[in-house]
């Protein structure tokens, strides 16, 4: 193991990870956004919109990142869409992510009682209200979990945005391996640097889980 290589190109990976972690982030809040809409239209079964939302899922959650990066990135500016690397690596980080965020939004809101909408018609309360006072707050306590999974599962798959030319850190890991042939090294520091993005999450995960795990009954 060669630490002075290691100590020389650390740099590189802080650099690489700081790009990683921008794009998770912002993926990972388009995916939420996107999720709590689609989630919305199923609960509510709008017409024409339901069947558009449930053709995405389908195509999200059945075709890889990968080949969703490569339709973006070399089959769009066919069509006259040209999209820069990193437009390329949020779009289809929030196209796979918004589909798992969806199921998991869904299925919570799903387990709120009926009697509990019903109890909030008889206050009074509009159907948006309903939502935002009754449904989903105890959703979110009990979805907490899935979205952790999500969260985790998505930073994951940011290592496949190499092959769209973005510097994150599997695409510095495989240069320095192709340029100095330290692999041991340069996959050492990327499972580090992995290591070190999701530790955080997972933490904070177990924190938030055990904080809401009874929110529904009130702690």
């Amino acid at each position: 193991m060669d630490f002075e290589f290691i100590k020389q190109v650390i740099p590189l990976y802080t650099q690489a990870a700081w790009l990683t972690l921008r794009i998770a982030v912002t993926g990972i809040l388009l995916s939420f956004a996107t999720g709590l809409i689609c989630a919305l239209i199923r609960y509510y079964k709008i017409p024409v919109l339901k069947q558009i939302t449930l053709f995405y899922i389908e195509l999200s959650r059945n075709t890889p990142l990968m080949i969703q990066l490569f339709f973006l990135y070399f089959a769009l500016p066919n069509l006259g869409i040209k999209l820069s690397s990193l437009s390329c690596c949020i779009i289809g980080l929030t196209f796979l992510g918004g589909s798992y965020m969806e199921e998991t939004f869904r299925s919570a809101l799903e387990t709120v009682s009926h009697v509990q909408i019903e109890s909030g018609e008889c206050l009074g309360l509009t159907k948006r209200q309903i939502m935002r006072y009754v449904i989903l707050p105890q959703a979110i306590s009990v979805s907490v979990p899935g979205f952790c999974a999500n969260i985790m599962f998505l930073i994951k798959e940011t290592s496949v945005f190499s092959i769209v030319a973005v510097a994150d850190l599997m695409y510095v890991a495989k240069d320095l391996i192709g340029l100095y042939y330290k692999t041991d090294e340069a996959l050492v520091l990327l499972a580090l640097s992995y290591f070190v993005l999701l530790l955080p999450v997972s933490l904070l995960s177990s924190f938030a889980e055990r904080r809401l795990r009874h929110a529904q009954f009130g702690s």
